[in-house]
């Protein structure tokens, strides 16, 4: 089978995860002590309109540079401007040129949920994600075994924190629904060929049960991606290169919503 950027970014991480020895007792500790999330399904589900999780994103494995210099704060502030329901942040370092510091300087800008985008590999990286303020964590299906994806979901809600589950096919779709997820994302690119198959997407929604969540992820590039989306029966994209890549972000996501 052939190798992809993202076994080696988990095995990265797994080996990170691995000299880990935090007490799990004492971090469940802090993280319930943690002041109240913002909802960031309830952002979402209340939403009338198209929701459009907005991120911040420095680099990509597939793009390389993106924007470097970019302010989380600034832009932050201007993705509230421009209607986005919450904030994606990436917190990897190495493939992402993410940080902690990101999430928390986007986070302390304005007034919208965010979510640690990241590679979730142990019971710490949920709790590091409530203790570094976000409000959801993202679980990759594909990443995870069954027993791994159902704790860590089961965990993350204990302590307060809602959870995207992204998936690719209809099994991994068993396998999110089985963990109790709510909320659930659909990665439009392809792992190994870094392709986007929107046909994918069109498929999985109308599999995707309708008391879940849904949410489009990677490859959309416009206003016509969002509105087949939507027809599609997705609640939200999630929208991270046009954004970081343009000129004016807050008119990006305008049109986005419709």
């Amino acid at each position: 089978m052939t190798a992809t950027y993202l076994d080696k970014i988990l095995d990265r991480h797994r080996e990170m995860a691995a000299a880990d020895t935090r007490p799990i007792d004492r971090l469940i500790d802090e993280a319930t002590a943690m002041p109240a999330v913002r909802g960031f399904r309830a952002a979402l589900a209340d939403s009338a309109k198209l929701g459009v999780i907005a991120e911040i994103k420095r680099r990509s494995p597939s793009k390389g540079d993106l924007n470097i210099g970019l302010d989380p704060a600034e832009w932050a502030k201007l993705y509230e401007a421009g209607g986005a329901s919450c904030l994606s942040v990436l917190t990897d370092v190495e493939s992402f040129g993410g940080s902690v510091a990101d999430l928390q300087g986007a986070r302390n800008a304005c007034a919208l949920p965010v979510i640690r985008k990241d590679f979730t590999v142990s019971e710490r990286d949920v709790l590091d994600a409530r203790l570094m303020g976000a409000d959801c964590v993202l679980l990759i299906a594909a990443a995870l075994d069954s027993a791994e994806l159902a704790g860590f979901h089961a965990l993350a809600t204990q302590i307060g924190l809602d959870v995207l589950v992204e998936i690719h096919d209809e099994a991994e779709l068993e396998h999110a629904l089985a963990a109790k997820a709510t909320l659930v994302g659909v990665n439009q690119r392809d792992l190994v060929t870094f392709e986007v198959d929107h046909q994918r997407a069109i498929r999985m929604g109308g599999v995707i049960p309708d008391q879940a969540i849904k949410v489009a992820e990677s490859g959309v590039r416009g206003s016509a991606d969002a509105r087949m989306l939507e027809e599609a029966g997705y609640d939200a994209v999630l929208v991270g290169e046009i954004l970081v890549t343009s000129a004016d972000p807050q008119q990006a996501i305008t049109e986005l919503i419709g």
